[in-house]
């Protein structure tokens, strides 16, 4: 079975479960007692936090370990709301996880004014019209690096010199761009990025808040000094240093990767256009993440062909995606994309180090797209 799913998470990378083993097996350790084994497991989350920090270009104490992307994305946009007396004004984009957008929605609730910028016909937020939109009382913009769906990546450089030129603090959920674009801490004015571990090669239910600086952040969880008295509750040790073993490995083997999964990517394409009669690639000339497709064809549904072959549950199939995964359970998963008047359904694919054989990928989805 051929796995075309890895935006919404990946296998474990096996030099990243060894880090981990030991955490499970010997280092028992509550990292906060004083006891030998609480300092073994001090020592394994602090070596995590300098892995994490290094590869972010910044000190160690401004890592906030979570437990995954949805909470840090929350710590920023409420952590920052929390540090004004007053409502103020935070923008955002139409196309973002959810996680950020229902945040929104609540500081809307809250009295702040809220505005989402929609996306050009290649799916991005164009600088100029963040420009426009910003005034005196904008405190806060969040957007994502590259989104989930499309691969589209933003131009979160422009973006954040804008933001900084204004004196609003700028947040970006880099959970899908982690391991797929080189990060440019040089380039990229960003205060706050949110990462997960699971959607690069480490375990789930990890993730971290990096800032470039510190930041007052009202935490959300209280009770405890963890974190730096921002995020309270014991840390998930294993967890934690799963994501500084593959935020390591990504360090040292990123671009290797990431030449392997275009050229997956690009052949399939190039396959698939050629084979299928009506197949849409939506946003195929904009930037994007290296693994990842949004494909359509007029008048078939994408989750019924996702049902009906590409993510059958045996060994001849393949699992590709409709909608997002955070809403694959509720109403409404497929997004419509509208393009030259016509409403297409649409599937996305994301390969990844274990879709090994562009052929059999391809000729996976070519049997699933009948029409």
């Amino acid at each position: 079975m051929i796995y075309l799913d890895h935006n919404a998470t990946t296998s474990v990378r096996p030099a990243v479960l060894a880090a981990m083993m030991p955490c499970m097996e010997e280092q028992m350790g509550n990292p906060a007692s004083v006891h030998s084994f609480g300092r073994a497991a001090r020592q394994g989350l602090d070596y995590a936090r300098r892995q994490v920090a290094d590869f972010f270009a910044v000190h160690e104490s401004l890592v906030c370990f979570t437990s995954g992307a949805t909470e840090a994305n929350n710590l920023a946009i409420f952590g920052c709301a929390g540090m004004r007396n007053q409502p103020g004004h935070v923008i955002t984009s139409a196309i973002e996880h959810p996680s950020v957008l229902e945040a929104f929605r609540s500081l809307e609730q809250q009295g702040h004014e809220v505005s989402f910028l929609d996306v050009d016909a290649a799916g991005r937020v164009h600088p100029e019209t963040l420009r426009k939109i910003l005034k005196k009382e904008t405190f806060f913009v969040s957007i994502m690096h590259a989104n989930n769906e499309t691969g589209v990546i933003q131009p979160i450089a422009e973006l954040g010199r804008i933001c900084r030129e204004h004196g609003a603090l700028f947040h970006t959920d880099a959970v899908q761009s982690m391991g797929r674009i080189p990060w440019d801490h040089a380039t990229f004015p960003v205060d706050m990025v949110s990462i997960s571990a699971h959607k690069m090669g480490g375990p789930k239910g990890v993730g971290a808040l990096i800032m470039e600086r510190s930041l007052p952040l009202k935490p959300m969880l209280v009770g405890g000094g963890q974190e730096r008295g921002r995020r309270a509750g014991t840390q998930n040790l294993p967890g934690i240093v799963g994501l500084g073993a593959v935020t390591q490995w990504i360090a040292d083997h990123q671009m290797e990767e990431i030449k392997a999964m275009k050229r997956l990517r690009d052949h399939m394409e190039d396959e698939l256009s050629a084979t299928v009669p009506g197949l849409v690639i939506f946003s195929k000339n904009a930037a994007r993440i290296p693994n990842t497709s949004l494909l359509g064809i007029e008048g078939v549904h994408g989750e019924t062909l996702v049902m009906n072959g590409i993510a059958r549950p045996c060994g001849h199939g393949g699992c590709g995606r409709v909608g997002n995964e955070c809403r694959a359970n509720q109403h409404g998963v497929e997004y419509p994309i509208v393009g030259a008047g016509t409403i297409y359904s649409t599937i996305h694919t994301h390969c990844g180090r274990v879709a090994s054989s562009v052929a059999l990928a391809k000729n996976i989805i070519f049997l699933n797209l009948k029409y």
